[in-house]
């Protein structure tokens, strides 16, 4: 009773893959190709009958034009089986690319909703492959799993039933190997899944690794610890190598057993044929066409198997994409936090958190913060490391919802995203033209206001240096620019699009030395003035140009006021500047 709960199980989990029904359209697909396939093994029965009758004909007369009726049935029957495997195969590919192209964009809104929480949790290089190579892998797994799921389960019953009839002893053996080779693989998937789990993960980790060292190289190079970063990448390349061949270790052997298991029943059947042929108790045209049916009876069960393995990391990417795309924000709002949406943001306007409290995977990262900010000030918010200054400003983005208390308007709306500008530590540049770059909130600017855009943020020499100017591919391997460069181009952004009056600033200059950051300083304050401007930083001069500060301690507000009324008495920021500074303030 066991072994068949655990056959029967292993058999849905193998074969019947369940996250496969969590797509749309999938079971009328399947029925599709189950009525296809039905035709493609009435084909193959036709061509298996049909040769044997030509067979037949020719052994008996020797006359080639008697046989010619059926050997044009039997290319008829070839001919429909490929028709029939062309109009699956285009099926397929309009189907999986529709369903690939759906969840793509459905993980890309989910990023683009919860923007640096959902980035941070899944790591960037996790994101990036998973929607470039990821979606690929889910798109061949689509292609290769369903038709082999109705081949399986349609081919090698309709040739048994035909089997029985011509002889039941060939029938018979067909019928009792077929199960113990699904045992095997059952047994085998597991095996298999396990590896391609951990080549996932080995290949994920190693994805994030090298994404955040090309980004951070600069860094890197300047405290010296670009050697024993590289050491750290190529012992995750390593571990991605040896799980690579652990996993094609695993599919070659059992390929290899597998072909060995169909080669033996073929070989029992047909030796049995031959003996039965010998003492007549068989006829030659049954026993042929039995025989010309039975490869046909283990090629779905072989081709799924090969092809499992070949799918496995499709089926991996699949249970990822879902996940990314189906789950649940890291927090959906609840019923005091999902107020109406935020008005246009003026200098009447006021913000107030009421008791915000945030907390993930069992850790409170926040507790009962209230504040408030009135039309176009600055708002700095300061803390020791880990003190929760970034999970506040995910809440202020909208990019992830208060598990408690709430602000008193939903940011999470597009109305509230569409007035802001978020601006983290390593500003992000695509692919494009510097002038592209710059006018990404406004793709209609003219020539005039990104040029003043330019003037505005200082980056007159980077336009002059650059061989094309504006129209100078950046990003992604096009032209490098420094950290404090990239600053200037969000800057630019910002100032292009006059609609955004809130700016969310994620600890801008954190990566930059002291020079460049006070250089840059003297450019983004006066960019501030007539917007709110949440600017969290553990640089504590910033304060001093700040209207309100937020100091926050182990997640709690500790203080919050003018930065003069906060300095002028011991308190949670005296402690911080001492912590930080050492009392040099």
């Amino acid at each position: 009773m066991n072994v068949c709960r655990v056959l029967g199980g292993g058999v849905n989990r193998i074969m019947l893959d369940r996250q496969l029904f969590s797509l749309p359209g999938v079971p009328g697909m399947l029925v599709g190709l189950c009525l296809l396939t039905l035709l493609r093994a009435a084909a193959i029965v036709g061509q298996a009958w049909f040769l044997a009758t030509a067979i037949d004909v020719l052994r008996a007369t020797g006359d080639l034009s008697s046989a010619a009726v059926s050997l044009g049935l039997f290319l008829a029957c070839f001919i429909a089986r490929q028709l029939v495997v062309l109009v699956q195969d285009r099926a397929l590919e309009s189907y999986a690319f529709a369903r690939v192209a759906h969840l793509r964009q459905q993980v890309l809104a989910r990023l683009f909703r919860e923007g640096p929480a959902l980035v941070s949790k899944l790591g960037t290089g996790n994101a990036v492959t998973l929607v470039l190579e990821g979606a690929e892998q889910v798109e061949t797994y689509l292609r290769l799993v369903l038709p082999k799921i109705a081949g399986v389960l349609i081919v090698p019953l309709v040739l048994l039933l035909f089997a029985f009839p011509l002889d039941w002893v060939s029938g018979l053996i067909m019928l009792i190997v077929f199960p113990f080779i699904v045992f095997y693989m059952v047994l085998l998937g597991k095996t298999a899944k396990a590896e391609a789990d951990k080549q996932h993960d080995e290949f994920n980790r190693l994805a994030n690794h090298f994404v955040d060292t090309l980004r951070g190289i600069d860094t890197l190079k300047l405290f010296g610890r670009s050697r024993s970063r590289g050491k750290t990448v190529f012992e995750a390349s390593e571990r991605l190598r040896r799980a690579t061949m652990k996993t094609l270790r695993t599919a070659i052997l059992s390929g290899a057993v597998l072909d060995l298991f169909s080669t033996f029943s073929l070989a029992a059947v047909a030796i049995m044929l031959g003996f039965r042929l010998v003492d007549g108790t068989i006829a030659f045209f049954p026993a042929l066409v039995v025989l010309i049916m039975v490869p046909e009876y283990f090629k779905p069960i072989r081709e799924y198997a090969s092809d499992y393995h070949a799918s496995l990391d499709g089926k991996t990417a699949l249970a990822s994409m879902l996940k990314a795309a189906a789950e649940p924000a890291v927090l959906e709002p609840t019923p005091q936090s999902a107020k109406r949406a935020p008005r246009a943001w003026s200098e009447s306007s006021v913000f107030r958190a009421r008791a915000v409290s945030f907390a993930y995977e069992g850790h409170q990262a926040l507790r009962d913060v209230s504040f408030e900010a009135r039309g176009f000030s600055k708002v700095g918010i300061v803390g020791a490391s880990g003190s929760g200054k970034s999970t506040l400003v995910n809440l202020l983005g909208g990019f992830a919802a208060p598990s408690s208390g709430g602000f008193q308007a939903d940011l999470a709306c597009p109305e509230w995203q569409k007035q802001l500008v978020y601006i983290p530590q390593d500003p992000y540049l695509f692919h494009a033209s510097l002038r592209e770059n710059i006018a990404f909130y406004r793709p209609d600017a003219d020539e005039g206001q990104i040029e003043q855009a330019v003037r505005a943020v200082g980056l007159e020499e980077l336009v002059q240096s650059l061989p094309q100017g504006l129209d100078t591919l950046i990003g992604e391997g096009a032209r490098a620019l420094s950290g404090g460069q990239a600053q200037r181009i969000a800057l630019a952004r910002a100032l292009l699009d006059p609609s955004r009056h809130i700016l969310l600033f994620d600890e801008p200059t954190a990566h930059l030395d002291i020079e460049t950051e006070l250089e840059l300083k003297e450019r983004m304050l006066p960019l501030m003035e007539g917007h709110l401007v949440f600017f969290a930083t553990h640089r504590l001069h910033w304060i001093h140009d700040m209207d309100v500060v937020l100091v926050l301690e182990d997640g709690r507000l500790a203080q919050w006021g003018a930065p003069d009324e906060l300095l002028s008495s011991p308190g949670a920021l005296t402690r911080l500047f001492d912590q930080l500074e050492g009392g040099a303030r």
